[in-house]
């Protein structure tokens, strides 16, 4: 069975699609509500849900909080501002860890997912 797909689904979608990083909850909802000021949360919330179900998106955790990202970026990494608090993703790889890897304690490595935690370009110092 197939969804019809609503605007609220489109700016959804839209928002996650051009963002630079992942996404809260709270900074989805409000920025959909730039096209869609009427647009609820419980909306926002089913909207996650089903486009994590159809792998349009998945979530990761940064502080134990869920954000989301669109599905299809290949492997990367992501950066957390500790003064702005925004998360960007990182197209580059500080861990050089290849799948396969074995520790001595038999722990067998099949990915990695890594947040560096800092001061972005904007809030560095003589930014």
């Amino acid at each position: 069975m197939s969804l019809r797909t609503t605007r609220q689904r489109e700016v959804i979608a839209q928002v996650i699609e051009e963002a630079e990083g992942p996404l809260g909850v709270p900074e989805i909802h409000g920025r959909a509500q730039q096209t869609l000021p009427r647009l609820g949360i419980a909306t926002v919330y089913r909207t996650l849900k089903l486009l994590t179900e159809q792998r349009q998106i998945h979530a990761i955790a940064v502080d134990g909080e869920s954000l989301y990202e669109r599905t299809g970026q290949g492997h990367h990494h992501h950066f957390s501002c500790e003064r702005c608090g925004r998360v960007f993703t990182l197209h580059v790889c500080p861990v050089d860890l290849p799948s396969g890897t074995v520790f001595a304690e038999g722990f067998v490595v099949r990915s990695h997912e890594v947040t560096l935690y800092g001061l972005c370009p904007a809030c560095a110092p003589g930014a």
